[in-house]
């Protein structure tokens, strides 16, 4: 898609843990401000969240797409709140998934996702109630959750699968141990900030693998410049973090096309 205009964002946003259980709600808030680049003019405000959960889906379904075998009809989907829903489509959308596994350590919330998805989508929806069976069985792997400490290791993952590891955006945090990125293709949305808060950091922390040892970036692959996956028999993992120039262009195309089709606006004054 052609822009019109160059565009730049501004986007705020606060943590409220207390959130989904008190309220019901996401625990990140937060808006996206989107400006006129030639002049500085206003043009919309965006939630912040809803941008930001198509557009991390979006890119987890980009390396799915490149970095998956073309074959992969199983997937696995561990953590069901709010960013599985876009990635269940955003991933469908690239593969022609035949059975997908869902898994929450909330089973009554996995329950509720699966029978969402039984209601939308043709294939075959299981809830899975050991996380481990479900990720041996599967060719696609995603992983959105909050967790502190790595759960999915080198013995739980097949040959060939594809891992997309999303829920690492802070130094705090990590899903996949690093003995599967040493022992996998690594290929990261953003090598400085992976490093400094995606799984690669606990990797590089522990001695396991360096800045060197990451195969490409998403955008490099992407581009034919590097690489992504070079066989059927290798396991290719893909450390997202969140990258902001997405959330230029998600915001940028939302406006555009809510322009297009006469979306609401509102005279920002002078």
């Amino acid at each position: 898609m052609t822009l019109s205009r160059p565009y730049f964002v501004v986007k705020t946003n606060a943590n409220f843990p207390g959130n989904p259980s008190q309220r019901g709600l996401p625990t990140i808030q937060g808006l996206l401000l989107l400006f006129d680049a030639e002049c500085g003019s206003p043009l919309a405000v965006m939630d912040s969240m809803s941008v930001t959960r198509i557009r991390t889906a979006a890119a987890s379904a980009v390396a799915a797409k490149h970095l998956s075998r073309r074959d992969a009809r199983n997937a696995v989907f561990i953590g069901c709140g709010v960013q599985a829903r876009p990635h269940v489509a955003a991933i469908s959308a690239v593969r022609t998934l035949e059975l997908v596994y869902v898994y929450d350590i909330d089973a009554k919330r996995a329950e509720v996702f699966a029978d969402e998805l039984r209601a939308a989508y043709p294939f075959n929806v299981e809830v899975a109630r050991n996380m481990y069976s479900a990720t041996k069985a599967s060719d696609i792997i995603v992983t959105l959750t909050s967790a502190m400490k790595a759960f999915v290791g080198p013995d739980d993952v097949p040959q060939g699968a594809f891992v997309a590891a999303v829920g690492a955006d802070n130094e705090h945090k990590q899903e996949i141990e690093p003995e599967l990125l040493r022992g996998s293709a690594l290929v990261v949305d953003d090598l400085e900030q992976c490093a400094a808060i995606g799984d690669l950091r606990a990797a590089i922390q522990a001695s396991v693998l360096s800045r060197k040892d990451v195969r490409a970036t998403l955008a490099e692959v992407v581009a034919g410049v590097k690489q992504g996956r070079l066989n059927d028999d290798e396991t290719v993992v893909f450390d997202s973090t969140g990258v902001a120039i997405e959330d230029v262009a998600a915001a940028a195309i939302v406006y555009e096309r809510a322009s297009a089709n006469d979306g609401v606006r509102v005279d920002f004054g002078e």
